[in-house]
């Protein structure tokens, strides 16, 4: 029998399909994953997701863990040396963007809140279960343009809508699988 999946899912990949069947939609509480999740998408702008996953160890390990009290210390021989790093997206300014967002974040802990506290109350502590039809997912909505133009009052970077709207499914705030895939039936 033939597991059904959502039609993004690359069967070639084991790592995407993973991601899909055990991490996509399923909602996320673990504060340095939300950290981690928040800038993977943001270093996937103009990428695919699929490149990013595949260098999701190799940023663990040059981002110290997703350790934001170290990340909002870099300075530049730790930007020099993450820009030399092939297994990262070598690009500055989403370099710079993860060392602003965990200054951005520390500051929302110095306030009382984190990033799981602040992110699920915008949906009541619930997700938000979609039906689309395959494919119709859209990219963005008014409720991610809203988290979008919040977390950018707060200083994030690379957070636009659209980016925030896939981190809302990445981390389960959102559950989009298609109609026909078999992770419908965790809901």
């Amino acid at each position: 029998m033939t597991t059904i999946r959502c039609s993004w899912a690359n069967p070639a990949n084991p790592r995407y399909l993973a991601y899909h069947d055990h991490e996509w939609g399923v909602p996320l509480h673990d504060e340095t994953t939300l950290f981690e999740m928040l800038n993977l998408e943001g270093a996937q702008a103009g990428l695919s997701w699929e490149t990013i996953l595949n260098k999701r160890d190799s940023y663990r390990a040059a981002f110290d863990g997703w350790d934001a009290r170290k990340i909002a210390a870099y300075d530049e021989a730790k930007v020099a040396e993450l820009l030399a790093n092939p297994g990262i997206v070598r690009n500055r300014l989403k370099v710079a963007a993860a060392i602003t967002n965990a200054r951005a974040y520390l500051a929302m802990r110095e306030q009382g809140l984190t990033l799981d506290s602040y992110l699920w109350a915008f949906v009541d502590g619930k997700p938000i279960v979609n039906d689309f039809a395959d494919g119709q997912r859209p990219a963005r909505t008014e409720l991610s343009d809203r988290i979008s133009k919040d977390l950018g009052k707060r200083g994030f970077k690379f957070v636009g809508s659209t980016i925030v709207y896939a981190y809302m499914q990445g981390i389960g705030m959102v559950d989009d699988h298609d109609p026909h895939c078999f992770c419908r039936s965790r809901r």
